[in-house]
């Protein structure tokens, strides 16, 4: 939860006026090698997001993560976990390298607004797969693409763009979304997001 990416990604929504909770996984917190089960993946995401809504008392509280927290706090909230909303910062859909494993089949069973933002250049979501996997979604799914982010948000110099601006429109895709979700003063419970080299997905 200290990365440098999830810091700068938190301090982006803050700016906004949304409080973020930041937390790791608790196979990062005994420092294994391998991630929980998502099973538990789960449970760590539900205690952290009631404890937020018990101890902050946010009117709208937002779940969500970057990568595999995110696709672990979509399958709670499919599985009717009580959020407000959902936001997904580069949705594992497929691993890398193989396309014909999507993790898409309980996303229909999201009942909240979500938003999910990656790149055009994500080597675990292949843009053409990821809008036929939400096609069927759109009066609560708000897809945004990133040009030319990869799974981690970095950009390549050729692209005339900075990591810096992808985490700018990141910010604002957020504010502008959340501000059409009812009442202001939320909190997001987020997981500890984990980089797209830890292989984590």
């Amino acid at each position: 939860m200290a990365g440098r990416g999830v810091l700068a990604l938190a301090e982006q929504l803050r700016s906004r006026g949304l409080h973020v909770v930041r937390f790791n996984f608790l196979y990062r917190e005994k420092r294994a090698g391998r991630p929980d089960a998502m099973a538990r993946l789960k449970e760590c995401i539900s205690a952290v997001a009631l404890r937020a809504r018990r101890e902050l008392g946010p009117q709208l509280l937002i779940i969500g993560g970057r990568s595999m927290g995110g696709r672990a706090a979509s399958m709670l909230a499919a599985d009717g976990f009580p959020c407000d909303a959902l936001l997904l910062l580069a949705y594992p859909l497929h691993p890398a390298g193989r396309p014909e494993q999507l993790r898409a089949a309980h996303l229909a069973q999201i009942k909240v607004p979500v938003l999910c933002l990656n790149g055009t250049r994500d080597s675990l979501c292949r843009r053409d797969l990821m809008e036929e996997a939400v096609a069927g979604l759109a009066g609560s799914w708000t897809m945004q693409w990133l040009e030319a982010a990869d799974h981690g948000f970095h950009v390549p110099k050729t692209s005339g763009r900075s990591d810096t601006d992808v985490l700018n429109e990141i910010g604002e895709l957020v504010s502008a979304w959340e501000s059409k979700l009812i009442p202001r003063n939320q909190s997001i419970a987020g997981s500890a997001w984990p980089s797209a080299k830890s292989g984590n997905d």
